[in-house]
């Protein structure tokens, strides 16, 4: 009888989960006829009347329309998501928007889709536990319930700052090895006689092989050098964007010498051969740290294989004498 009121159970929770799974997907097919057309009234706006356009000089402010497609679309959705939960506050906090530029995620649409995953993952979680409870665990206590259901939306929550920490490190590792070539090419082109907008756009192309995170930073540092009115902000915003010592040190020598028109060529040599030496240290460090993390792992594999191979022979002979 009681097999039989589970089984009833069962049943009922999966033909409720099968419905709502049925109209989640008939509300996100149909959402885009229901919601407002808000981007064809924008267009319709601009096609009428349009909206004037300023054009300046270096640092001059310009304002355009923006340009529609689905990307747009997209991020209308995830706004209008952030704010129906009250969170869009966040979008404005510096220490996000430091986070995911070091990550190499930039633009407004990066800090959107960020605190969607904030908002969307605990819920997500906190549904499948949810499903497995009343699927697999319907007779479970109430304490039990609450604790999976906590773990599960804790769980949720903490994921994307941990995703977004480890793609920062994964970004810092890969810019960090091929940093010295970078600046072997820098000083390159600054003792030909380039400018240091060509410089940056050259390492940046020849980089792109090695390293596309480091060519994306180089480029953009040379949309900013032409863009920005201080060229010393620019060097700034790559060394918080990537916030690696050597990348501090060689910004720092480029802020000095537009600042004071310091010669770049001994400089830069001269950080090359620290560039160099520092990935060597870090390349040395890992190999120095290699025996002790193989110690546990020869302990407990490897031992007992070669006890077992010394042992066994010796105790064959004693059992048959």
């Amino acid at each position: 009888m009681n097999a039989d009121i589970l089984l009833e159970h069962r049943s009922h929770a999966a033909a409720l989960l099968t419905a709502m799974a049925a109209f989640a997907l008939t509300l996100s097919i149909a959402w885009p006829q229901l919601a407002p057309r808000e981007l064809a009234r924008r267009l319709a706006e601009q096609v009428k009347g349009g909206v004037p356009r300023r054009s300046g000089r270096r640092g001059g402010s310009t304002q355009a329309p923006q340009a529609a497609g689905l990307r747009e679309e997209q991020s209308r959705s995830l706004a209008r998501l952030v704010s129906a939960f009250r969170v869009a506050d966040r979008l404005n906090d510096g220490r996000i928007v430091q986070k995911l530029q070091q990550a190499g995620y930039r633009g407004r649409g990066a800090a959107l889709r960020y605190m969607a995953a904030r908002i969307l993952c605990p819920l997500t979680l906190l549904g499948a536990a949810g499903f497995y409870l009343l699927a697999f665990m319907p007779e479970a206590q109430l304490h039990i319930r609450a604790a999976i259901l906590a773990a599960a939306g804790g769980f949720g929550w903490f994921l994307p700052p941990i995703l977004l920490k480890n793609r920062i490190e994964k970004r810092k590792v890969e810019i960090g090895r091929a940093w010295p070539d970078a600046v072997d090419l820098l000083l390159i082109c600054a003792e030909t006689g380039m400018s240091i907008e060509h410089a940056f756009r050259k390492v940046a192309e020849e980089m792109a092989a090695t390293s596309i995170e480091l060519a994306k930073e180089m480029s953009l540092t040379k949309a900013e050098l032409a863009y920005l009115k201080e060229r010393r902000q620019a060097y700034e915003n790559l060394a918080r964007r990537v916030e690696i010592d050597g990348v501090k040190a060689v910004t720092g020598t480029l802020i000095q010498s537009e600042r004071y028109g310091t010669p770049l060529g001994h400089s830069l040599r001269v950080l090359a051969q620290e560039s160099r030496a520092m990935r060597m240290a870090a390349a040395e460090k890992k190999a120095a740290a290699l025996p002790p993390k193989l110690t546990v792992p020869m302990i407990i594999f490897f031992l007992p294989v070669l006890f077992a191979v010394i042992i066994t022979p010796a105790a064959l002979q004693i059992l048959a004498t």
